[in-house]
């Protein structure tokens, strides 16, 4: 393994690691019932990016790289009427995660420039370019929790008053 394959498999395990990380901290202080509510009357709760999340990396790198076999219902991810527990929910993004932080350990040198396709994928056409857009998407998403957690602690402020 060359010293660049080393370094790019650490920097890349670091931010998934990381970004997983910062996911749990803001979801810790919410409640269930939390985790699933809209605050808005547009967008998504905390829990359905979380589903949604897990499927995007279990189809983009598990299904695609990995060869899991995952099977993905994009639609379900943001309506799922019976919802799993903010602690499964939560148990399966993490299961995403390590599958992603193996996928990307047992990379070659020469599979990062392996043609990637896969459906909705844009513009990867290597599996380095699939790996970053996945990282970004979670930062992406990162972004909206924040935000999410600002007006459910909001909410909840304002109910208790």
């Amino acid at each position: 393994m060359s010293k660049l394959d080393k370094t790019l498999t650490l920097v890349l395990t670091k931010r998934y690691a990381a970004n997983a990380t910062r996911v749990r901290e803001l979801a810790a202080p919410l409640t269930n019932a939390q985790f699933w509510r809209k605050p808005f009357p547009f967008g998504n709760s905390f829990g359905h990016l979380i589903l949604h999340l897990t499927g995007n990396l279990n189809y983009y790198i598990g299904a695609q790289i990995a060869k899991t076999g995952y099977v993905r219902d994009r639609p379900r991810e943001f309506n799922d009427p019976n919802p799993p527990s903010k602690g499964e929910a939560l148990s399966r993004f993490d299961h995403a995660v390590g599958m992603v932080l193996e996928t990307i350990s047992a990379q070659s040198p020469d599979d990062w420039s392996a043609k990637y396709s896969g459906v909705g994928s844009g513009d990867a056409k290597n599996r380095l370019d699939i790996v970053v857009i996945c990282a970004a998407h979670m930062q992406h998403h990162i972004g909206q929790m924040i935000y999410l957690g600002y007006e459910l602690r909001r909410q909840a402020k304002d109910e208790s008053r």
